[in-house]
């Protein structure tokens, strides 16, 4: 594996550098580099392809390309390699619950859950792997140990870790299964015209920047996601929503939201950053601006969190409390 940078406006690094053995027979390029490189699937294979991360004797190339004896295989991404070892940091954890199998933690907003690039220190799995010891890691999920699922950085609220294979095994079909009951409350700019209602709406990464996502309500693109909401508190220019996850695709609540017309309050990458309703008036705007402050994060909170215990078969709900800054600005 190297560092070198590719010479690109993009700055990408080098992952994996193949060079084709001269034996070699005509073989499609993403089975050749499934059966070389660990923990890859081909779906992941082609999407690395056609975004352009993966190029055969310097050019782009398309997934059924075929391999020929002497072609360089070049890998590269727009962050640096990284080892998957976790650093365990003594950070507190609110735990809710914890038995043998499993916990579960009541994780601050900010806090990312994963190491990944710009986060390798700091995050839910580096203070867990040093509360903790041997904690399971799911296949394919290196340098993840302990999770079954995962919430934003900015989000606050609940979150269940594994404690032990069995359990890992378990939780993690529930979540296949969408038989785990996750309820989370949000601050949304408006007051949705249904008092409950539910968003049945493909998403997927935006094409026009990658770092969100969007919904594809007539595309044939995405994946199928839905959502169920139910108003709690109209307050005039903001609403106060809960919402039931029966899918958990990235930014799910956040983009089903932005789709119907509410954003999250104080959601930037998706437009709830600035004054969407209300007046005009200078002081209006100022006590907006105020409550950006006292939160600086999307008003999203993992407020409940049901599943069946992997030991006991028992059900298991838990619920907690809004922190200070989403009560302050709910207040």
């Amino acid at each position: 594996m190297e560092t070198e940078q590719l010479p690109s406006d993009d700055q990408w690094f080098i992952h994996h550098r193949l060079l084709v053995d001269p034996n070699q027979t005509l073989l499609r390029v993403d089975k050749f580099l499934m059966d070389r490189l660990p923990n890859v699937t081909r779906n992941k294979v082609q999407d690395a392809i056609k975004q352009g991360f993966v190029k055969v004797n310097q050019a782009a190339i398309k997934p059924n390309y075929r391999v020929r004896p002497g072609d360089e295989i070049v890998i590269a991404l727009p962050e640096p390699p990284r080892d998957t070892e976790v650093v365990p940091e003594n950070i507190p954890l609110n735990i809710v619950y914890e038995d043998d199998h499993l916990l579960v933690v009541n994780k601050v907003a900010g806090m990312v859950v994963h190491p990944a690039y710009n986060n390798w220190q700091g995050t839910l799995v580096n203070a867990l792997t040093y509360h903790f010891q041997n904690l399971p890691t799911m296949p394919n999920n290196n340098g993840r140990p302990g999770l079954v699922h995962r919430i934003d950085k900015g989000t606050s609220g609940l979150l269940v870790v594994a404690k032990t294979e069995i359990a890992m095994t378990h939780l993690a079909k529930q979540f296949f299964d969408h038989s785990i009951e996750r309820t989370y409350h949000a601050l949304v700019w408006g007051v949705p015209e249904d008092i409950t209602g539910t968003i049945d709406v493909n998403l997927g990464r935006s094409l026009k920047d990658r770092r969100i996502t969007t919904a594809f309500p007539e595309a044939d693109y995405g994946r199928w996601a839905v959502t169920h909401y139910e108003l709690l508190k109209p307050l005039r220019y903001v609403s106060l929503v809960s919402c039931k996850l029966e899918t958990g695709r990235t930014h799910q609540i956040r983009a089903h939201l932005k789709y119907k017309g509410h954003p999250l309050f104080n959601d930037a990458p998706y437009g709830g950053d600035k004054v969407l309703k209300g007046t005009v008036f200078s002081k209006y705007k100022a006590f907006v601006e105020n409550c950006f402050k006292l939160m600086p994060r999307p008003a999203l909170h993992a407020k409940s969190l049901g599943f069946i215990h992997p030991a006991t078969h028992e059900f298991m709900r838990f619920e907690c409390d809004y922190p200070e800054d989403f009560s302050q600005v709910l207040e």
